[in-house]
């Protein structure tokens, strides 16, 4: 990596995202050769906002790689409140060799990463969810074999795990359709990254506000809660908006017949997407949970050994 921090999939080059997928298979499939690979290294755990998956995969993770880590929450730390996040990198870079962080404001992360000497991994923010999306990606190889060329759809916000999608799929050649409500589309800015450099890939962009369009002769199609942490209080007027863009039997229809579904979970079952797809034997959203492990594995041996 030219970088010592994992803020975004847009950081890394093609080679270095094809690199982390090998390596996170190659974990997977040998677990037992990297058992000491960061023996004695510490990662700090911090969680401005509540996980499983996130929590336990990175605590398994950094374990099974031979180190540790320490759980930091919310009420221990309050970033920006209680103590600013310069002084806790300041803190945290002379206790632990890398630092995971789970919080809101995308600034966050960068500053940490700027002031803090350990490498910074990003475990989610409201801007994206490159850890989610390496899984993600990760899952849809390990079903459908190579990536270029392959077609995915993502209904529903236009949000971090969709903005990671987009720069995963400019890295790897994924052709991507992301179809949302008016109003709701992905960040300007990342549409036009992606559409600009995913030319070398043979990355295509599609962005309407057309559910089948977008889901049509689809590989893989993906969806997301309609309302994400810290927007609840838009639930009920969300749930109108989002209707048409719900993954039901009837919409996956128009997908390839070998099509995947994939969600990052938490699923409101119902809402977003139906148990007739989610419990599916197309569903591989479990598979994907799994992948977060191993993906992260990748990242934290890449960046700590």
């Amino acid at each position: 990596m030219h970088k010592k921090d994992f803020l975004s999939i847009r950081d890394l080059s093609v080679e270095e995202t094809h690199d982390l997928l090998d390596l996170a298979f190659s974990m997977k499939a040998n677990p037992a050769k990297y058992t000491s690979a960061l023996e004695g290294r510490g990662m700090a755990l911090i969680f401005e906002k509540p996980s499983l998956r996130t929590r336990v995969t990175f605590d398994v993770g950094i374990h099974q790689l031979g180190g540790f880590s320490v759980y930091l929450s919310p009420l221990e730390i309050n970033l920006g409140k209680r103590e600013s996040v310069y002084d806790v990198a300041k803190n945290l870079e002379r206790m632990v060799q890398g630092i995971m962080i789970r919080t809101f404001g995308h600034d966050i992360v960068e500053n940490m990463a700027k002031w803090a000497s350990v490498p910074i991994i990003n475990g989610l923010t409201d801007f994206n969810h490159p850890c989610q999306a390496m899984a993600d990606y990760m899952t849809m190889k390990e079903v459908k074999g190579a990536l270029e060329g392959r077609k995915l759809a993502y209904l529903g916000d236009g949000n971090n795990v969709a903005h990671s999608l987009m720069f995963g799929a400019a890295k790897l050649g994924v052709r991507i359709a992301i179809a949302t409500p008016e109003g709701f589309e992905p960040n300007r800015e990342v549409i036009e990254y992606v559409r600009r450099e995913g030319r070398a890939t043979g990355c295509e962009l599609l962005v309407t506000n057309d559910p089948v369009e977008a889901v049509k002769d689809a590989d893989a199609v993906y969806t997301d809660v309609w309302a994400s942490m810290g927007q609840e209080s838009e639930a009920d007027k969300r749930k109108a908006i989002f209707q048409p863009y719900q993954v039901n039997g009837a919409l996956f229809s128009h997908a390839r017949p070998d099509a995947i579904f994939m969600h990052c979970l938490p699923a409101h079952r119902g809402e977003e997407v139906t148990d007739e797809v989610i419990d599916s034997p197309n569903s591989v959203v479990f598979q994907e949970a799994e992948n977060r492990l191993h993906a992260q594995k990748a990242i934290m041996y890449t960046l700590m050994k």
